[in-house]
């Protein structure tokens, strides 16, 4: 039985796959495939070097030069940095075929000066962020190479891009500003780090909001009932948010993530503040549900003056609202261009689908925009992502670069053989 955390998997298009199929055997995409195989060890090696480079959201700068500088090296002549710090290196096409990005995002949740080097244990590597999301840096440096080395002419333009600020309060800023509609995109496709056998099919949208409470203050005995605390209308919000009950079906949370505030145990306090993250697969949902929150903050301020009967504004609690993240819902359906690439991919390659629905990836982006797009799978294992227990386990890396090789060539066009599947923009 399906629901909107397990969709439906889509029937592939037999059109869609047959054609795949045919441009399986085509000599040079052999050639790039094979590419992926031989070079698995060394992508390990930069995945390991990348790794060890610390990227926190916000603090890419490092990280991204050494990307661009790689890219530069594996053949791609037109690599820059734009202005948010997102790296773009442009792959083009003969200028018949669409527009189609390929992303994997640069930073880590991991704050500076935490101890990145890598250890290794056989087929297994130990360090913050090995996984998530460097393995996705190794396979889209690894898809440049397939493409150069196998001297693939594709009809559509290739964008190859490493985001910054996808984890976090980085609030997917690069991917937002890829289509935010100063270039054009006909596809995207968003590379993190799952195994090959994953297929993110839409966006779980999170709205994140840092609230405050804030008065005048006092002492705890002196100004008793004369003075309102700011932590204890937080208390009492507290209280009526955490007896919400969001929808399971469409799939829809809140949590009250970090709180903080008071001056002193025998303060009255003048200020607290929280941060308040709230998911759901559905954008109504997730509307109605922060409405309500919003309720219950008012209703704690509105309480704790009410019971003091303070009356004076210059007495009074206020409340003010900040919204420190919004990445927008939005799902594909299994028509989408995208999927049935990837799924047809897999089938071409042999690869089995474990898993397809939605997540919190840099394809919300596209998605929102009504782009066709997708997240797939870096290969590999990555494990305990956002902990410092992170490991990644290097068993059939490489199939992961080849998945996306194989549904890219489809989507742009390659020469002799035309995009089959998203239309170029006018």
């Amino acid at each position: 039985m399906s629901d909107s955390l397990h969709p439906e998997i889509p029937s592939i298009n037999e059109s869609v796959l047959q054609a795949m199929k045919v441009l399986a055997t085509d000599p040079k995409i052999q050639k790039g495939l094979q590419i992926a195989k031989d070079q698995a060890s060394f992508a390990m090696q930069e995945q390991v070097e990348l790794c060890e480079i610390a990227s926190p959201t916000f603090e890419e700068a490092t990280r991204a030069k050494e990307i661009a500088r790689r890219m530069e090296q594996y053949g791609l002549t037109d690599v820059s940095i734009d202005e948010i710090g997102n790296v773009v290196g442009v792959r083009k096409g003969t200028g018949n075929g669409p527009v189609l990005v390929i992303d994997a995002h640069m930073d880590t949740v991991f704050p500076m000066g935490t101890d990145v080097k890598v250890r290794r244990e056989g087929d297994t590597y130990y360090a913050p962020g090995i996984g998530d999301n460097t393995s996705g840096c190794r396979a889209l440096l690894q898809l440049i190479r397939c493409f150069n080395e196998a001297d693939i002419k594709t009809e559509g333009d290739i964008l190859f891009v490493g985001t910054v600020g996808e984890e976090g309060n980085g609030d997917i800023r690069g991917a937002k500003f890829i289509v935010k509609g100063d270039r054009q995109v006909d596809g995207y496709i968003a590379i993190d780090s799952f195994s090959e056998g994953v297929v993110v099919n839409g966006g779980v949208g999170c709205h994140r909001w840092r609230v405050s409470i804030d008065g005048k203050g006092g002492h705890s005995f002196m100004d008793f009932s004369q003075i309102p605390s700011a932590i204890h209308a937080m208390c009492h919000a507290g209280h009526l948010i955490d007896h919400l009950v969001p929808p399971s079906e469409p799939y829809t949370t809140f949590n009250i993530g970090t709180i903080k505030g008071g001056t002193s145990v025998n303060t009255i306090a003048p200020h607290c503040e929280v941060d308040i993250d709230i998911r759901s697969i559905s954008n109504d949902e997730l509307l109605k549900l922060e409405a309500q929150i919003f309720e219950a903050l008012d209703a704690g301020v509105e309480e704790e003056n009410k019971r003091w009967g303070i009356t004076d504004p210059e007495k009074m609690l206020t409340l003010t609202k900040t919204q420190i993240g919004d990445r927008p819902a939005g799902s594909r359906d299994g028509g989408c261009p995208i999927i049935q690439c990837a799924l047809s991919a897999q089938k071409v390659l042999g690869i089995e689908l474990t898993q397809y629905g939605p997540s919190a990836t840099d394809a919300n982006a596209p998605i929102s925009k009504n782009i066709p797009a997708a997240c797939l799978g870096s290969g590999g294992l990555s494990e305990k992502f956002h902990t410092l227990d992170e490991y990644f386990v290097d068993r059939d890396s490489y199939k992961g670069p080849q998945l996306v090789f194989l549904a890219a060539c489809m989507l742009v066009g390659v020469e002799g053989q035309k995009a089959l599947l998203i239309a170029k923009k006018q």
